[in-house]
């Protein structure tokens, strides 16, 4: 039976990526069935939607949905972030943000477990004397013990099942004191479970710079929703490049679609020029395999795309390339 799939292409280079990503799937021998939504930044310009209620409830319906890019330059930031991709991770309860990195010349492999629906991203806060001279901004980092936990013991499973079975927790308990206190207690009390499991300890600022001189030293990283954002992104840039940083927005229990995307923006400077590299959107959709049950074509995937060697050819031709391996 077809898996049922969301695709949202998007805005600039979105939907270019999402389509050589369909390729690959479906040279991959896996059956998908595609319904197209358009949302993003153009969708907004053109009649102000961003994501309303009637169109989220249709998205639920489905197995999973695969995102391409959004944003234009037009739109003010935040709206389309906010409006979009984090109301779908908030009421599709997508905790997980899960980012692969590997480069194996380098003998980089390891994986960031970002909590997704807490934190500074939650939205507490607010403007006093707004416009004055005297104006207050504050904006508060929100985290529920069921939050952390559920994305701790997520992590630990998943460094439970590989090789290495090492977890790091990443966060800056000496400054933050409250919410740092929360993540390493309820750490310490899940680690007690998995025995078998080794862990580790760094400050968000030390693990930046683990991330550029030793990014060997990690297998598995759990960490907080604005570490996890900001790490990430430099977690591409040693491990090949924004352009092969792919990522799963997971809702673990299944209740409701997870969301796969590549990390990289809408980049609006090359829309409709061949020139984006399309792997990262290639391997989200391995990704989403992984999730459907495909667990094979997943796998032949991420070895064709490791196989890949012409990254300055346009866009189609690199995903031909790949579909090509299979």
């Amino acid at each position: 039976m077809a898996h049922k799939i969301a695709v949202i292409g998007g805005d600039g280079i979105g939907p270019e990526v999402v389509a050589e990503a369909l390729k690959v799937v479906r040279a991959a021998g896996v059956e998908l069935e595609t319904t197209d939504f358009d949302l993003g930044g153009a969708r907004y310009l053109r009649d102000g939607t961003v994501l309303p209620d009637d169109l989220l409830a249709e998205l639920r319906e489905f197995d999973a949905i695969l995102l391409g890019a959004v944003g234009t330059p037009e739109v003010p930031p935040g709206v389309i972030e906010r409006g979009l991709l984090l109301k779908m991770r908030f009421e599709l309860d997508q905790f997980v943000n899960l980012r692969p990195f590997t480069r194996p010349e380098a003998g980089i492999d390891f994986t960031v477990v970002r909590e997704n629906t807490e934190g500074t991203y939650a939205g507490e806060g607010g403007f006093l004397r707004k416009g004055t001279p005297h104006e207050i901004a504050t904006q508060g980092s929100v985290n529920t013990r069921r939050g952390v936990e559920r994305c701790v013991r997520f992590a630990f499973e998943l460094a439970a099942s590989r090789p290495r079975k090492h977890l790091t927790l990443v966060h800056k308990t000496n400054v933050l004191t409250f919410a740092g206190d929360l993540w390493q207690r309820t750490f310490d009390e899940v680690a007690a479970e998995f025995a078998e499991v080794t862990t580790a300890y760094n400050h968000v600022d030390a693990a930046c710079i683990y991330f550029v001189q030793d990014p060997q030293r990690y297998d598995v990283i759990v960490t907080d929703n604005l570490f996890g954002d900001i790490l990430t992104d430099l977690g591409g840039a040693v491990s090949g490049g924004i352009g092969f940083a792919a990522s799963a927005n997971l809702d673990p229990t299944r209740q409701a679609p997870s969301m796969f995307e590549p990390v990289h923006g809408s980049a609006p400077d090359i829309a409709g020029q061949a020139k984006a590299n399309p792997i990262a959107a290639i391997l989200s959709a391995a990704m989403m395999l992984d999730l459907l049950g495909e667990d094979a074509a997943a796998e032949r995937i991420r070895k064709a795309c490791a196989a890949s060697s012409n990254l300055n050819a346009p866009t189609p031709e690199i995903g031909d390339a790949v579909a090509a391996r299979l």
